[in-house]
């Protein structure tokens, strides 16, 4: 036992001596784990918004003919879909960005006025809008945002659409949206007789019957019914799209080159220790340390600055949540609470940069023979 607190000891006291620069490391790497912790945070609260969407609304799933961004089928096909025995509804759906003021762009969806979709919405003010009619609804938080209410008007390339009232939905992303008569954006997106996606809820899933399977079976069943389609499962639509993966590729694009500079940190600053403290460790080798208990000793250096670092990005982190979860633009796309499984995949991220960039200093320090050390001045 003795042992082990005197073999911690000096991994303390070696820390301690060289604050300035222990300091300076920490914050380096606990600025590239503040970085994971809140790009991947948000990006993570991003994916969720879009499943909501879907499991609000009881999408079970979604047809498409293309990507994301680019998929256009007949609307005639929704007659096809919704004639199988599997399918309980299917709602034909148009989505696009648009600029609703030279400054202000938001998502327009069309839906029909008898669309399941409605389901997870809550009105807050006004009515529903009608098919073949220029009428559009407004998410609340846009509503806020153009100071707008049921009975105002709002433009849309060139039309003027009456707005017939005002929502609350399940998921932010609809709050700052444009929902409208199928026909209507049809017009003003050039799609007559085209819909982007058929949105399917499904029938209960017979007795006995697994729900995967089921859902299995019901995909089956659509593509036979419509070569060239595909029936997509809610939540892979959601989390496989092209905005969720931009995100989440930004955020770990942004997130790796933090830790890249964490970790030269790391390696400059035992590099630095292992040059400054050769006479150090020629002492211990003289004294009876064997080679392994050298690089343990380095090594237990880096993983301790890297624990140390990953816990004060994990603090960087959660402000920077609670800063984005504070701003107009992101409140409603971001929880200011931790995920603590993101907490321990940085944190460990974080050790495991200060294994790797202890490794080369540890490895040196382990070559050095008693006689050189103790020579070195």
């Amino acid at each position: 036992m003795t042992q082990s607190l005197s073999f911690l000891g000096f991994v303390f006291k070696n820390l301690q001596c060289r604050r300035l620069r222990t300091l300076l490391t920490l914050c380096g790497i606990g600025v590239a784990v503040g970085a994971f912790v809140g790009l991947v945070g948000f990006s993570s609260a991003f994916k969720q918004q879009w499943m909501r969407i879907y499991s609000s609304s009881g999408t079970n799933i979604s047809v498409i003919q293309g990507t994301f961004l680019n998929t256009t089928l007949d609307e005639s096909a929704v007659n096809k879909i919704a004639s199988l025995p599997v399918v309980e509804q299917a709602s034909p759906t148009i989505f696009n960005l648009m600029d609703v003021t030279p400054t202000v762009n938001a998502l327009v969806y069309g839906w029909k006025a008898d669309a399941f979709e409605f389901n997870s919405l809550h009105l807050l003010a006004g009515r529903r809008f009608k098919n073949g009619q220029p009428e559009v609804m407004l998410g609340d938080l846009l509503a806020e945002d153009l100071k707008k209410s049921p009975g105002d008007t709002l433009d849309l390339q060139g039309t003027r659409f009456t707005i017939t009232g005002v929502y609350h939905p399940a998921s932010s992303l609809e709050a700052d949206a444009v929902v409208m008569p199928l026909d209507q954006l049809q017009q003003l997106s050039g799609m007559e007789g085209k819909v982007s996606t058929i949105d399917v809820r499904l029938r209960p899933v017979p007795h006995g019957e697994d729900p995967e399977e089921y859902t299995r079976r019901a995909q089956a069943e659509i593509e036979a019914a419509l070569p060239g389609v595909r029936a997509v499962p809610a939540a892979m639509r959601a989390s496989n799209n092209q905005f969720v993966k931009l995100a989440q590729a930004s955020a770990w694009g942004t997130s790796v080159l933090a830790l890249l500079i964490g970790i030269l940190g790391i390696a400059n600053t035992m590099a630095m220790s292992v040059f400054e403290r050769t006479r150090e460790i020629g002492i211990l080798r003289a004294l009876g340390w064997k080679r392994w208990q050298i690089l343990i000793h380095i090594e237990l250096e880096a993983v301790l600055l890297g624990l140390c670092g990953g816990l004060l990005g994990t603090v960087l982190g959660w402000v920077a949540l609670r800063a984005l979860a504070a701003l107009p633009q992101t409140a409603s796309l971001v929880a200011a609470s931790l995920n603590w499984s993101l907490v321990a995949e940085g944190v460990g991220i974080a050790m495991l940069a200060g294994l790797i960039a202890g490794a080369l200093p540890a490895w040196r320090a382990g070559k050095l023979s008693p006689v050189d050390a103790l020579r070195h001045d």
